[in-house]
């Protein structure tokens, strides 16, 4: 069973979910595993080309068959967290892969300040202990680097907790917002890509939002 984090000012509800049965079994058949669609994705990747950092050591958190990352993009390490070792297998990109779930074990195996960034794509709606993660990146990731949460439209409703459903999707981002500055994030910078109207197959809109680790 999930831990449920009970966070100053939220409802003591506000991370449950209606299936609280572990998240492996529930993803393990799941692939290609992403709501996501093609143009959403492509909108990611465009995010990733301008804010990943050339030759860093990165982590694809809550990580699964895709990570959206550039092909032409070299990274000295890419390391993808996840909650299934057949998703992360399946996955071409990563040089690294580690099997964990978040909501029943929060803390990263990386050393303090150790990662140059961080992704977290379509992954919070389904944090049960947001913040505790969130700390975690902060710890993780060296002074400046950026943590890079985005986030569509669709989701799996038997595992997004409370909170995500109930709200509007600009109050979703307003959440992770607040979460990122309650972590000690600085440089909170927001934005969304709305899909255009002659493409039909992108339907998704994509919201981003990029903190930094503080400098102290």
């Amino acid at each position: 069973m999930s831990k449920v984090e009970q966070i100053e000012g939220f409802h003591a509800a506000a991370f449950t979910r209606v299936d609280d049965a572990p998240d492996a079994a529930f993803y393990a058949d799941r692939l290609p595993d992403t709501l996501m669609d093609l143009g959403a994705r492509t909108a990611v990747t465009a995010l990733y080309q301008t804010a990943l950092p050339v030759g860093g050591r990165v982590l694809d958190l809550m990580a699964g068959s895709l990570s959206h990352y550039p092909e032409e993009a070299k990274f000295s390490e890419a390391t993808g967290l996840g909650v299934t070792k057949t998703t992360l297998e399946a996955n071409p990109v990563l040089t690294k892969r580690k099997v964990q779930d978040l909501n029943e074990n929060p803390i990263l195996p990386f050393e303090d300040q150790s990662l140059d960034a961080v992704t977290l794509c379509d992954g919070v709606a389904y944090l049960t202990q947001p913040l505790a993660v969130f700390d975690e990146l902060h710890r993780v990731l060296k002074p400046g680097a950026p943590l890079i949460v985005t986030f569509g439209d669709s989701f799996y409703p038997q595992k997004a907790v409370a909170l995500w459903q109930a709200l509007e999707a600009e109050d979703r981002s307003r959440l992770i917002s607040i979460l990122l500055s309650r972590a000690g994030f600085v440089d909170l910078d927001t934005g969304e890509v709305v899909p255009p109207e002659d493409l039909n197959g992108w339907h998704d809109t994509v919201r981003a939002l990029i903190g930094r680790r503080s400098r102290d």
